[in-house]
């Protein structure tokens, strides 16, 4: 009985200890996040104060108001959406695709296309900026609509660096599915494509899920691309140059900085929220292989 009492009780402070370590990795996660929405609320003396204090007594949203006052703020808004929602789309339809493909058919070189996958996640995002800044430049000149100073010169590149990741989770998605229900489908008389779209694809969305959330990010934050790609026509730009604004030679206005970040906060915790539940299965499933 006593054994059973110790054991109990080395299990209950390993699960306190294990507590403690996830509500202190959670605080440290938090805590620039707390610190970004209490600079945007801060009035500008206290922003600017040398001795910076975690409360105020005095909120204001004077920060906001500037910069929901900036002229081309909602344009920027607007091209952050579209440029992140087709992204978003057409990774995924792309992904969903190239999944099936190289899980369910067996072609010449399928094993050298996946180790490409891999080895194009390898390759850091600053080393290919400037090589995509000349293809896009001398692609736009021949396609309109891709090339530089638009929004396609920011659309193309985040598809591509999102379709390794995306095809690779989805693999194991695809793979989970028993080929035995395709085999059934096809008895019962269903075609390829509608196998694959009222049968399949409902099967792998919460990876699908999954996979949109990290394009969706990755897009949504970009700041590397926007400010390497949009170079006149300011009126492409994405919300991550709106943030250039205020940063000043007089003195940088942190209060609008902060500010601008969390608004651009905003529609991604929005995002999480809509997909939380499919997400958090999405990634319990891609560990499946």
């Amino acid at each position: 009985m006593s054994r059973v009492l110790r054991g109990g009780v080395r299990r209950g402070r390993g699960r306190l200890a294990a507590e403690a370590v996830a509500l202190l990795a959670a605080a440290v996660t938090a805590f620039p996040l707390f610190w970004m929405v209490l600079s945007a609320l801060k009035p500008e003396g206290e922003v600017r104060s040398d001795r910076p204090r975690p409360w105020t007594l005095h909120p204001t949203l004077d920060s906001f108001r500037r910069v929901l006052g900036q002229q081309d703020f909602g344009r920027y808004f607007l091209n952050s959406l579209l440029v992140a929602g087709i992204v978003v789309t057409a990774s995924a339809l792309v992904a969903f695709l190239a999944a099936v493909a190289v899980t369910r058919f067996r072609f010449r070189l399928r094993t050298t296309l996946l180790v490409m996958f891999l080895v194009a996640q390898m390759v850091p995002v600053e080393a290919l900026a400037i090589p995509l800044f000349f293809l896009l430049r001398d692609v736009g000149d021949a396609v309109p609509g891709v090339g530089l100073n638009t929004l396609g010169s920011l659309v193309l590149p985040h598809i591509a660096f999102s379709l390794p990741f995306a095809i690779w989770m989805l693999r194991g998605f695809v793979k989970g599915v028993p080929e035995a229900l395709e085999e059934a489908a096809y008895l019962d008389g269903a075609s390829r494509a509608r196998f694959l779209w009222q049968i399949l694809f409902p099967l792998v969305l919460p990876g699908l899920v999954a996979t949109s959330v990290f394009s969706f990010i990755s897009t949504w934050n970009d700041f590397l691309f926007a400010k390497s790609f949009i170079i006149s026509a300011t009126e492409n730009s994405t919300l991550p140059m709106a943030l250039l604004v205020f940063f000043k030679d007089e003195g940088n206005d942190w209060g609008g900085i902060m500010a601008a970040s969390t608004l651009m906060t905003v529609p991604v915790l929005v995002f999480f929220v809509l997909v939380q539940r499919r997400l958090v299965s999405g990634l319990g499933g891609a560990v499946k292989d």
